[in-house]
C-alpha cells in the first residue's frame, strides 16, 4: 500500500471522534494518522482505529518518550511512532517491535545519533525555525534515502519550499486538526493538503 508522506497529527483527540475523523482524512488521500500520547485516552484511540482501519490506514503515537511507552503503542496496535527528539533508547526499541520510528531532530547530531540507533525517517522539528535553508543544508550530508519530514510550521502554502529543501513529506498538527473543527472543515483542510502535496510534489 503507498502512503503519501503527509502524516496528520490529530492532538487531543478522543475516542469518541476518532473514527470519524480517521475515516475522514483516508477518504481524502491521508493515511499516514499519529495520535500523540498527551491526548486523552491515546491508546484507546490508536486501539480502535488500527482494528477499525488498520487495512487502509497507518496508525501511529506521537510524543512518544520512553521505551515504555513505545510498548504501550505497540501492544494497541500502532504501526509507527513519532518522537518531540531522538531518543536513542526510543528509537531503538520501536524499531526492535516492528514499528516504524520518526524522532524529531534539529541539528546534524540530532540526525546521526538518531539514523544509528534505526531511525525510519527524521522529523525536522520545529521546521518553522530551521526553515527550508536549514533542511536544505543538513540534507547535504544525509543518506540520499533517508526520508524527512517537516513538522512545525509546515502546510499547503509552503510545501513547495520544503520539496526544494529535500523533505519527502510533512507532519500537519493544527492546521488539519484542532478539537472543535467539524468533519467538514476537516475534511476541506485534508483536501487542500493532498492536493497540495501531489501538485508540488510533482514540480
Amino acid at each position: 500500500m503507498n502512503h503519501r508522506h503527509i502524516i496528520a497529527i490529530l492532538r487531543g483527540i478522543g475516542p469518541d471522534e476518532c473514527i470519524a475523523v480517521c475515516q475522514t482524512l483516508i477518504a481524502a488521500g491521508i493515511t499516514m494518522i499519529e495520535v500523540p500520547l498527551n491526548s486523552p485516552q491515546p491508546l484507546v484511540s490508536i486501539a480502535h482505529a488500527a482494528k477499525a482501519l488498520g487495512s487502509s490506514a497507518l496508525i501511529g503515537a506521537g510524543t512518544v518518550l520512553s521505551p515504555a511507552q513505545a510498548r504501550d503503542v505497540a501492544n494497541a496496535g500502532g504501526q509507527f511512532v513519532v518522537s518531540p527528539d531522538s531518543n536513542p533508547d526510543v528509537i531503538a526499541e520501536t524499531v526492535r517491535l516492528g514499528m516504524s520510528s520518526y524522532p524529531g531532530v534539529f541539528s546534524p547530531t540530532d540526525a546521526f545519533s538518531a539514523m544509528r540507533a534505526g531511525a525510519t525517517g527524521l522529523k525536522f522539528f520545529p521546521a518553522e525555525v530551521l526553515g527550508p535553508k536549514g533542511i536544505k543544508a543538513m540534507k547535504a550530508v544525509l543518506p540520499p534515502d533517508l526520508p524527512l519530514y517537516a513538522v512545525g510550521g509546515a502546510n499547503p502554502d509552503n510545501f513547495a519550499e520544503y520539496f526544494a529543501a529535500g523533505c519527502a513529506g510533512f507532519g500537519l498538527g493544527t492546521y488539519i486538526y484542532k478539537p472543535g473543527y467539524t468533519i467538514a472543515e476537516i475534511a476541506q483542510r485534508a483536501a487542500t493538503s493532498v492536493a497540495a502535496y501531489d501538485r508540488d510534489k510533482l514540480q
